[in-house]
């Protein structure tokens, strides 16, 4: 069954959002992408999701969606292969980031999956009652990002501005999502990675057994 949701604007790309949703986001660093890359990518979405929008299903947006794809696989590949400064290999650094993402866990949003790694982070979660999307990724955001600086006695922007986002729309999907989320250290060449967590909730046939390791974190 299909899911309704709405679109908002914020900065340059469009959001979906739905309620009892579940969403798949990743944020990164300020430093992790080349500006060229980036640029690209947040023009892609944009046409994507614009199309998505007005419901049309052309030749064109079939390009342009595989256009896409070839930004977020080329995304990927940059970001695992570790590029700008790499604050969250500083476990105290890692540590102000989940701290930030388990502190409301079960009071505005409900974590299902998490993972850090040195230059980004994924996050699978659902929003509580009237907190949303935007509202519980300002949170993060803004709490670390102040909270890192002061350790790394630096200044200026942590996160990138922009996010990815995704709203996840069936139990198959919320599996293979989790899962991609699980091995993302392991894929990148990270060995003995401490900062994934997972919820006993996932269906176990797609991931497996419960894995949760969140570096000494509370949850």
């Amino acid at each position: 069954m299909a899911i309704a949701a709405s679109v908002r604007s914020r900065g340059y790309l469009p959001h979906w959002e739905t309620d009892n949703a579940i969403y798949f986001v990743t944020f990164r660093l300020a430093d992790s992408l080349p500006r060229k890359i980036a640029v690209q990518l947040s023009k892609g979405r944009e046409t994507i999701e614009m199309a998505s929008r007005a419901g049309t299903a052309t030749p064109a947006d079939a390009a342009r969606l595989e256009k896409l794809r070839a930004i977020l696989r080329r995304v990927e590949r940059c970001l695992d292969g570790g590029l700008g400064e790499c604050h969250l290999h500083n476990r105290r650094v890692a540590q102000v980031v989940v701290d930030a993402l388990c502190h409301f866990d079960g009071k505005r949003y409900r974590l299902i999956a998490w993972c850090l790694m040195p230059n980004h982070v994924h996050v699978v979660f659902s929003p509580i009652g009237q907190h949303g999307l935007e509202g519980v990724l300002h949170s993060w955001k803004s709490y670390s990002a102040k909270a890192a600086n002061r350790l790394l006695a630096r200044s200026g922007h942590f996160w990138q501005r922009e996010y990815f986002d995704h709203l996840v729309r069936s139990e198959a999907s919320l599996s293979k999502i989790v899962q991609y989320v699980l091995d993302n250290p392991r894929k990148a060449g990270l060995r003995d990675w401490p900062w994934t967590f997972c919820t006993a909730d996932v269906p176990p046939a797609s991931v497996g057994k419960e894995r949760r390791q969140d570096g000494g974190g509370t949850k």
